[in-house]
């Protein structure tokens, strides 16, 4: 009780003399002037203001970089999120175009293997090697374990692509179509004019047909037309478009320049025929014969 009563007395003692100070230095000798305890005051804060400013300011700047520091991190997440959204899209969208292309050549794969009553093994052209060694050749990633051996015929859904040369574990060589050491035997879609295809360049094969008076025009259509025992090539793929007759006067054979059907620089997919059709397919396989003569196109099936 002593205790709280002399404290008491203490604090109000204080408030007093607080308050007579403040009463006697907010009249000082005239009107707006400071009152006695000015200069003390003045004195203080001449003293202690640039302390305190310092002390606010580095409290401020504390504060400034700790608020700066936790936005920026934020802010660094939310860029690195978005960084790994966009390059998602520009994956989706440099693939989905790709996927769809691949869907399209194995889907004409299918028809025309199943237009021909072959049996393919699927690859992928992983290397084009253009005329190395002078030869213009691919290779395909597939091998023996996967059924495939030498001289055997390689297409994609739109024609011919070429032949197996060399064949490992896991992939093959394929001589393409158009290499100048390439020799296919071919015929003339409809009339059957048979004749040898010699590679000239990635987008051109000489053919010279056997009969020197055959009429043929540009467009018309040139299919393989089968080895012996159908190694290395089996008949009725297609191989491309007369697209020019050369004029040879006077020469035994008549000669003309086929584009064609397969651009083997932009080949993807692929399948090599590991069992060839138990018939000749005849025109079945040539593009829109399927849609002008199915039942031509269903007497082909195996």
């Amino acid at each position: 009780m002593r205790d709280t009563r002399r404290t008491r007395i203490v604090l109000v003692g204080l408030l007093l003399a607080g308050f007579a100070l403040i009463t006697v230095d907010a009249h000082g000798d005239r009107p707006g002037a400071p009152g006695p305890l000015g200069k003390v005051r003045s004195l203080g804060q001449s003293v202690l203001g640039p302390v305190q400013r310092a002390a606010d300011s580095g409290v401020r700047g504390v504060g400034s970089l700790l608020s700066g520091w936790g936005h920026s991190a934020a802010d660094q997440q939310r860029i690195t999120q978005l960084n790994a959204q966009v390059a998602a899209l520009k994956a989706q969208l440099e693939t989905d175009p790709q996927n769809r292309a691949r869907a399209d050549q194995l889907d004409k794969l299918l028809r025309l293997t199943a237009l021909g009553g072959l049996r393919t093994v699927p690859a992928r052209l992983v290397g084009l090697s253009p005329a190395q060694d002078g030869t213009w050749s691919a290779t395909v990633d597939a091998g023996t374990r996967d059924g495939i051996t030498e001289n055997q015929t390689v297409v994609t859904g739109d024609g011919l692509v070429g032949r197996t040369t060399a064949v490992g574990p896991y992939t093959a060589t394929v001589l393409l179509a158009v290499d100048p050491a390439s020799t296919v035997g071919v015929r003339l879609a409809g009339s059957g004019t048979i004749g040898t295809a010699t590679g000239q360049d990635p987008h051109t094969l000489r053919v010279e047909f056997l009969d020197p008076q055959l009429e043929v025009k540009p467009g018309a259509v040139v299919v393989t037309l089968g080895s012996a025992g159908d190694a290395p090539f089996v008949p009725g793929v297609p191989v491309g478009t007369v697209r020019q007759v050369v004029s040879t006067p006077g020469a035994l054979t008549r000669t003309v320049l086929v584009t064609p059907y397969v651009n083997a620089t932009s080949v993807d997919t692929v399948a090599v025929v590991v069992q060839p059709p138990r018939t000749d397919p005849r025109d079945a396989m040539v593009p829109g014969a399927a849609a002008s003569d199915p039942q031509s196109a269903g007497a082909t099936q195996p």
